[in-house]
């Protein structure tokens, strides 16, 4: 069993924006599921919920074509819009949930995160999204680096590709991170 400091932890649900979603099919579906119950548990804690998407302005001007990834979702017209628009339904943002826009894959590469988890002396992070090889891999990277205690919930993760994420959430984030399921996680946060 884990134990969570409810005064200085945070979780964060990473890239579950409606298209990524529907582009990974079942495996996010039933990721989902688990990220919105643990947001729920996480709001009846008093536990910071911040949502990370993926947004641009229109003509993408934080895209450079030397970045191969990122230059494809120029000709995709995707993550366009108002901030947080297309998160998926079964996970939308409460008013008082925080929402970080991100132009890169970490959740902390040119975004207000780090400040905001430092003006509410967050010292853990919760981590859940999409894609277990992708947000999740280089938030889990950069916050290791800076200090932060890291908790990966493998079953509000997912990735295209089901061998990858079992590498990374058996192999190579128990490394940096305490990796558990959802259930646990609900509980420690329901623990007197």
């Amino acid at each position: 069993m884990i134990v969570v400091d409810r005064n200085h932890s945070a979780l964060l649900v990473m890239d579950c924006q409606a298209t990524i979603v529907e582009g990974l099919g079942e495996p996010a579906q039933a990721a989902l599921g688990q990220a919105r119950t643990l947001i729920a548990r996480a709001r009846a804690a008093k536990i910071p919920v911040i949502f990370v998407v993926v947004g641009f302005r229109p003509g993408y001007p934080e895209l450079n074509s030397r970045n191969p990834a990122l230059a494809m979702v120029t000709k995709s017209g995707r993550f366009l819009g108002a901030v947080g628009a297309d998160i998926a339904e079964a996970v939308r943002p409460e008013p008082e949930d925080v929402v970080i826009v991100k132009h890169r894959v970490s959740a902390f590469a040119g975004t207000d995160l780090d400040m905001i988890l430092r003006a509410r002396s967050v010292e853990t992070l919760i981590l859940t999204g999409f894609i277990t090889s992708g947000v999740v891999l280089s938030t889990v990277r950069h916050a290791a680096d800076a200090d932060y205690r890291l908790v990966v919930v493998r079953d509000a993760c997912a990735d295209r590709d089901d061998e990858v994420h079992r590498v990374l959430i058996e192999k190579v984030f128990p490394r940096q991170a305490t990796v558990v399921s959802a259930s646990e996680v609900g509980d420690a946060l329901a623990a007197p």
